[in-house]
């Protein structure tokens, strides 16, 4: 049987945005009738947030946090209570201090249930601030660099590229990867995601798939529903 896994920011919605009401409409019916599963970075109230509760309760699992903050029809069914050392706490606000883009929102370094996001613009900006620091980070790849010192720096961590203008930290292997250990060896499990490309926060997921025909790589939610509608609406 088909188990379908989604991303949620950039794969379902707008990144930090609530889900398009006639697309939310469908994907409600979808969940209604074949096996689905969310698995983002963000915890449960930002998700609850961007989809609804309709629609996150209907989800058969949703794993929060990458796969550390875990809910079953909106029960906090595993946790993971890891917290981020000083030390890195330290190097990222030192980030702060030298990054070349010039504005900052407040809420950079967010502790979530296993993991931690970072982010140079803050969690508080406006759509419109967010669109600048996407120019910023696309000119200058300054997230990218950030994940690689993290990573050669921690052998212990893991630092991936997440949504628009986060990174997510983890304890190697809390990734997105740690939800296969909930399927079994028979489900053919199709992934969507954004990040799927390597140092992207979905990659690992998508790594372990390995068939390329079970992860589908999406530009937005727009195809996010087209694949759906074109493949499988009308399957299990």
């Amino acid at each position: 049987m088909n188990k379908f896994v989604f991303d949620v920011d950039g794969t379902l919605t707008p990144s930090r945005q609530s889900i398009d009401p006639k697309f939310s409409e469908f994907f409600l019916e979808f969940c209604n009738t074949h096996d689905v599963y969310l698995v983002t970075g963000s915890d449960k109230d930002k998700t609850v947030e961007q989809l609804g509760e309709e629609l996150y309760n209907t989800v058969k699992v949703a794993y929060n946090c990458s796969g550390n903050d875990v809910y079953s029809h909106g029960v906090n069914i595993h946790s993971n209570n890891w917290t981020a050392p000083e030390s890195l706490i330290t190097f990222l606000q030192g980030w702060l201090q030298t990054s070349s883009f010039p504005l900052r929102t407040g809420n950079h370094i967010e502790q979530r249930p296993g993991c931690l996001n970072f982010s140079i613009i803050g969690r508080n900006c406006t759509l419109e601030q967010r669109k600048d620091y996407i120019k910023h980070d696309l000119s200058y790849r300054e997230r990218e660099s950030i994940a690689f010192q993290v990573n050669f720096d921690y052998e212990d961590l893991t630092a991936a590229v997440g949504g628009e203008t986060g990174i997510d930290i983890y304890p190697t292997g809390f990734d997105k990867s740690q939800i296969i250990k909930d399927f079994n060896s028979f489900d053919r499990i199709i992934f969507f995601g954004d990040k799927i490309e390597q140092g992207g926060n979905d990659y690992p997921l998508a790594k372990i798939l390995k068939h390329p025909s079970r992860s589908h790589t999406v530009k937005d939610w727009q195809d996010t529903w087209r694949i759906l509608n074109e493949n499988y609406a009308n399957r299990t």
